[in-house]
């Protein structure tokens, strides 16, 4: 095993703040072995592991997700090669759905969200009496309802 690092030592080499290291330790993303006088030291391989969480982070995958994909590696292990190839091909379809909610978005942006609440002269074309409402909650035609869809 090689030598392990200080917790100051691995934040500089990941572009991260120690903070964030302790935050994910406390998340359980990582772990770290004390040292004789109590402070953190991480083996260097946690490197590649803090490296998996920014890129699972950037992709916009939240900490439940990236927890979930690094409990199916053995013993903290830091994901291979072909780690990284299977979970990004799982993730696809969430990805996939996001960047669809998000070009929705971009292209209604300008229409009413569906909303209810009827504080825009279009709201009362788009939503009459809050008709989206039956819908369920939330921004009804931002989450894919058309107003078709009232009948």
């Amino acid at each position: 095993m090689s030598e392990p690092v200080s917790i100051s030592t691995l934040a500089q080499r990941a572009g991260v703040k120690a903070s964030a290291l302790r935050f994910y330790e406390d998340e359980g993303l990582i772990q770290s072995q004390r040292s004789a006088v109590g402070r953190r030291q991480y083996p260097k391989d946690v490197l590649r592991r803090v490296a998996f969480i920014r890129a699972a982070q950037g992709v916009g995958l939240s900490l439940s997700e990236i927890r979930e994909a690094l409990a199916g590696l053995p013993d903290q292990s830091t994901p291979t090669q072909a780690d990284w190839t299977r979970l990004s091909r799982s993730w696809q379809p969430l990805l996939q759905a996001r960047i669809d909610a998000l070009t929705q978005l971009r292209d209604q942006l300008d229409a009413c969200i569906g909303c209810g609440c009827l504080s825009l002269k279009k709201c009362k074309l788009y939503n009459p009496q809050d008709g989206a409402q039956k819908l369920g909650a939330g921004p009804r035609y931002l989450l894919g309802n058309k107003a078709s869809d009232l009948g």
